[in-house]
């Protein structure tokens, strides 16, 4: 039976990750701020497109309701065949036959027609300024999908700048122990530590170096995920340029953050419009009560013209105008059912817009919170390794001299690489909690 040791193990992930690592150093990478992330992102997302493209299609509703306002003008043409008929006339003084109603079997017609709507009771108007309203909550739509990819590219981001400075920290961790391995071989060789010693920190070398493994596989698959968003080709290696400690500085009063996100928010200013566009559409609703005037007229050129009497066999040309007045007395509770469908719309989006604004001041408090928490948890963070810092060098003399153990130092090193690991953490949380913050003021 063959036995797979654990150093065989972290021995062939760490063979595979070399030579992945040697295939993407082929080429350089691009080195990327959080800005620059930011505008490939916005510039290249298909996510965005889709929003300019709903922009663009309520637009044109805009246009379609305005030209319903405006005369419509036709161009008609049309061909009739016939069956034969027995042609009808009357016989004049002079014994002529006077042919009153021909035969004539191919009918062809052609109007030039005028529709116009003087008047609807408001409602081709209302219809208008609701899809004008509409359209303009579009380009909130677009406001707000900005702002989600921003916070979306932020995050991605800071993953990768933590998961870089994780990955440094493992290696220097992986570094210090394989120094302090040597010092206890050394020991070992001189007689003045039990052979146990020298597999304790060997296991605990080869535990660092499979951390090491998983940092690095992290940081691969987190810069994938920042390659996807700022629309770089697959496989592009990417650096960060931006500094994990260079912190924003702290929010200013809670109150006057939330007054900041009601009038910044594009979700509230597309809510606010809708609410306005619904009752633009109730009142339309409403004018369907009201009796409606239009203007039509045309022209005829036609063979036979059907206004020519008596009826001849060519072309003729005639003309009409005509003032239509519609009004439904009765439609079966149609209009009265529209505008309950409208008042019903109207009040489903002031609730929302209501529970959107008592949502608001909860998540400006909580991000607040979230900032004022993940700086605090710096501090601690620094102060912790700065401690576990010192513990290990006075140990490390110590073990140095003979006055303490190789368990000492060990876990000296674990502590000092799990606090740094911490501190690493509390920084990424910090800038996390401040691009959230900037998303819920509508930055």
């Amino acid at each position: 039976m063959t036995t797979v040791t654990l150093g065989a193990v972290i021995g062939v992930a760490l063979a595979v990750s070399s030579a992945s690592a040697q295939v993407r150093d082929a080429a350089p990478p691009l080195r990327l701020t959080l800005g620059e992330a930011i505008q490939r992102g916005l510039d290249t997302s298909h996510r965005i497109a889709e929003a300019v493209a709903r922009s663009e299609a309520a637009g044109a509703v805009v246009g379609e309701r305005h030209a319903s306002m405006l005369p419509q003008i036709a161009a008609q043409a049309g061909y009739t065949r016939t069956n034969h008929v027995d042609a009808f006339g009357i016989a004049l003084p002079n014994n002529q036959l006077r042919v009153i109603y021909p035969d004539i079997p191919d009918n062809y017609r052609t109007r030039l027609d005028l529709q116009w709507p003087i008047y609807t009771g408001g409602r081709l108007d209302a219809l208008e300024r609701a899809s004008r309203i509409e359209a303009t909550a579009s380009a909130d739509d677009i406001a707000t999908a900005r702002r989600d990819l921003t916070l979306e590219i932020t995050r991605a981001y800071w993953a990768l700048v933590t998961a870089t400075e994780s990955l440094r920290v493992v290696e220097e961790s992986v570094t210090r122990i394989d120094a302090h391995l040597r010092d206890v071989r050394n020991q070992l060789a001189a007689g003045l530590v039990p052979p146990s010693d020298v597999f304790t920190v060997d296991a605990q070398a080869s535990r660092q170096r499979m951390l090491t493994v998983q940092a690095r596989s992290t940081r691969d698959i987190v810069e994938a995920e920042v390659g996807r968003l700022a629309g770089l080709p697959p496989g592009t290696r990417v650096e960060t340029a931006a500094a994990l400690d260079a912190l924003a500085p702290p929010p200013a009063a809670l109150d006057g953050l939330i007054e900041v996100a009601r009038q910044q928010r594009p979700e509230r200013a597309a809510l606010v419009r809708r609410a306005g566009a619904a009752g633009e559409r109730a009142r339309a609703a409403a004018a369907g009560t009201k009796p409606t005037v239009a203007v039509g007229g045309g022209v005829d050129y036609a063979s036979p013209n059907p206004r020519i009497f008596p009826r001849e066999d060519g072309w003729r040309t005639s003309w009409d105008a005509s003032v239509n007045v519609s009004w439904s007395i009765f439609d079966a509770g149609r209009a009265r059912s529209e505008m309950a469908e409208a008042a019903a719309l109207t009040r489903a989006v002031v609730e929302r817009l209501a529970d959107f604004d008592g949502s608001l001041a909860v998540e400006i408090r909580q991000r607040v919170s979230e900032v004022a928490s993940s700086r605090a948890a710096i501090d601690a963070a620094t102060d912790a390794v700065r401690s576990a810092a010192e513990a290990r060098r006075v140990l490390g003399e110590r073990f140095g001299a003979g006055v303490a153990t190789s368990t000492d130092v060990l876990d000296a090193q674990v502590a000092l690489l799990q606090v740094e690991l911490d501190r690493t953490q509390a920084i990424a949380n910090a800038h996390l909690a401040d691009a959230r913050l900037a998303r819920a003021l509508g930055k």
